[in-house]
């Protein structure tokens, strides 16, 4: 059997350099009717493991450490014996939120996971957060970019860990160098395409950095 994206929307806070901000966040289910991964575990452990209707998880994959998407990673890890992947570089934002547990395992540029027969390919793309990765999955003509780029533009990079110049960059070297028809399923809000967002980005690369 072919695998599928599921979505699934969850609430609660992000909470960065003193301030709290309401969010919803995106949680993407990439898998079969045997097994799966959850790319990002936002907010609420037990409605993620409700989504998986008893399918094997086989890694919970952050794309980033800022709170709102790993808040409930290790309850999704302790309750199904997945293991949680982050690339090392968000060690210092992993331990802001959860000091007494560490991720499981690392991601790293170039690395390939494999689940339901799709390979997801880890884009190492710092900006938003110093470890920040996207995963592109060919197969199903998606990548997944986490908060590195939105429907409209590049994530925020306002805040502490973040670097404009550094996120444009990613996206100019990674992200534009994918296929067009590409679709683009984010950390917020809905999705778009590679396609869609080039002509703006490439507005934000020439106005330089």
């Amino acid at each position: 059997m072919a695998a599928r994206i599921d979505h699934l929307v969850t609430s609660g806070t992000f909470a960065l350099d003193g301030g709290e901000w309401d969010v919803d966040n995106n949680v993407w289910i990439v898998g079969d009717d045997t097994e799966a991964v959850v790319i990002d575990a936002a907010h609420d452990a037990a409605a993620i493991e409700a989504a998986l209707g008893g399918r094997t998880l086989r890694a919970i994959i952050c794309t980033h450490a800022h709170n709102d998407h790993i808040d409930a990673a290790p309850a999704l890890a302790d309750a199904t014996g997945a293991p949680i992947l982050l690339h090392p570089d968000d060690l210092p934002l992993w331990q802001q939120t959860h000091p007494d547990r560490a991720p499981d395992g690392e991601l790293a540029d170039g690395q390939e996971l494999e689940v339901a027969g799709t390979r997801l390919t880890v884009l190492h793309t710092p900006g938003h957060a110093p470890g920040a990765v996207c995963l592109h999955a060919p197969g199903l003509s998606t990548v997944f970019t986490g908060d590195t780029l939105f429907q409209g533009g590049p994530g925020a990079t306002g805040r502490s860990f973040s670097h404009f110049p550094t996120i444009i960059d990613s996206i100019r070297d990674r992200l534009l160098a994918l296929p067009p028809e590409t679709a683009v399923r984010t950390g917020h809000g809905d999705s778009t395409s590679i396609g869609a967002e080039a002509p703006q980005l490439q507005d934000w690369i020439n106005r330089g950095h």
